[in-house]
């Protein structure tokens, strides 16, 4: 009974430091220690040791920090800016173009980079002002970029996967194979409910104008899509 009051005690200590101003890393380092040593003595400094080493050894976990590499370096290349362009000039005139292109950056980003609050305020930075510049719905705009942003959780390699697979113990290729299917289905149902607004809702997601579309030529369309869209895509099959 003394251990569950400990870890109620914790979890309220956490919460409070934070609740103070306490910076997140230490409110749970202060936490952790000073309860844990209430609990189980001096003997816990002789146990950390062996959990750091636990943990840095764990091979599960070394793609945790390559993938938030892989999705700043993403960020900073501006890749996601240009799938937008390229993806939304592919829509052409169809309404809800702009929309479904989200949903593909969504996809690539999630995929790419596997950290939700990461790839929704991307897409928000970036995608947002052009949603509302091109005319679309407010309520359409956020919506799409939060269920867009989402669909990193499932889609692999998904960070929140990698973690499942080191907790339960299982393959982390078959938490991969085993997630490929329900997140592609997901995203495809926000697509055709992004195509059914633009056409029963044609105000809240218009098509790109035809004069700017046809300020690309077809060359440079093929181009920007094979530079743009194909490392993404080849990085979702090599996992």
């Amino acid at each position: 009974m003394v251990n569950e009051v400990l870890a109620i005690l914790m979890a309220l200590g956490f919460f409070g430091m934070l609740m103070i101003g306490f910076p997140v890393a230490i409110a749970l380092a202060a936490a952790g220690l000073l309860f844990g040593y209430l609990g189980f003595g001096p003997g816990l400094f002789n146990l950390l040791p062996l959990r750091i080493f636990g943990v840095v050894t764990n091979y599960t976990l070394m793609a945790v920090p390559l993938f938030v590499f892989m999705g700043v370096m993403l960020e900073r290349s501006r890749l996601a800016e240009e799938l937008l362009d390229v993806v939304g000039h592919l829509a052409g005139g169809l309404r809800g173009g702009m929309g479904l292109s989200i949903i593909l950056v969504g996809v690539l980003m999630g995929a790419s980079t596997g950290i939700v609050g990461a790839t929704v305020v991307t897409l928000g930075l970036l995608t947002l002002p052009v949603f509302l510049r091109r005319g679309y719905a407010k309520w359409l705009a956020c919506g799409t970029i939060c269920a867009s942003g989402t669909l990193g959780q499932i889609i692999p390699p998904s960070l929140v996967l990698i973690l499942l697979a080191d907790i339960l113990g299982e393959s982390v290729g078959t938490l991969f194979a085993a997630a490929m299917v329900p997140g592609l289905l997901l995203a495809g149902f926000y697509a055709v409910y992004m195509i059914a607004v633009g056409y029963f809702d044609p105000r809240s997601a218009p098509a790109i104008p035809k004069a700017e579309r046809m300020e690309m030529s077809r060359r440079d369309l093929a181009g920007k899509t094979v530079r743009v869209v194909l490392p993404p895509l080849l990085l979702i099959v090599a996992c």
